[in-house]
């Protein structure tokens, strides 16, 4: 699957990153993007990301699944295209690591069935390396999120502007990713 697509709207995220296995893939769908200002992206935990952890999807994994849905699919996506390449290709070029991560802060959890978006603004991107601040929300039972976000726009990811149906679970700061180069 090669992505010729302005945004990864409509692309599965395991098309995306694919070095990630079924259990340890933690995005679903991506719902709005922008290339280079930041991305949603949705995932619902299901009962192995709960299991022997009071049916609480763990903080750790609230992080890692935000660095997977913002940091690593913006910078495979941004990488991809200025390379003219595939996934796939990309992945042997290319070793996406999660880096390092600032200050998190925990409003709220999730349980399994919740489903959560992952709303991510790109503060800097330069040789491979992403920078990304973002929110986690529980979102409303009912909703659509495809068609909620059909007409988002750049300001209101950067103004986190959301319904107050939308609860707060987690603020996420300098959350760092790099795209290094494998040797050969």
């Amino acid at each position: 699957m090669k992505i010729i697509k302005d945004s990864l709207v409509g692309v599965a995220p395991r098309d995306l990153l694919i070095n990630y296995g079924p259990t340890k893939l933690l995005v679903d769908n991506y719902h709005w993007h922008s290339p280079n200002i930041g991305l949603v992206a949705s995932y619902t935990p299901k009962s192995r990301d709960v299991e022997d952890h009071f049916g609480v999807f763990r903080g750790v994994d609230q992080i890692e699944s935000f660095a997977q849905a913002i940091t690593g699919s913006g910078a495979a996506f941004l990488e991809c295209k200025k390379h003219g390449v595939d996934p796939k290709d990309a992945n042997d070029i290319f070793l996406y690591l999660f880096i390092s991560i600032g200050q998190i802060y925990y409003h709220s959890y999730l349980q399994e069935g919740e489903t959560f978006i992952s709303i991510g603004h790109i503060k800097f991107y330069k040789f491979r390396q992403m920078v990304t601040d973002g929110r986690i929300y529980k979102v409303p039972k009912g909703i659509d999120l495809d068609e909620y976000f059909s007409d988002f726009t750049e300001e209101r990811l950067v103004a986190y502007d959301l319904s107050p149906d939308f609860t707060l679970v987690t603020e996420l700061f300098d959350i760092t990713g790099r795209a290094i180069k494998i040797k050969k």
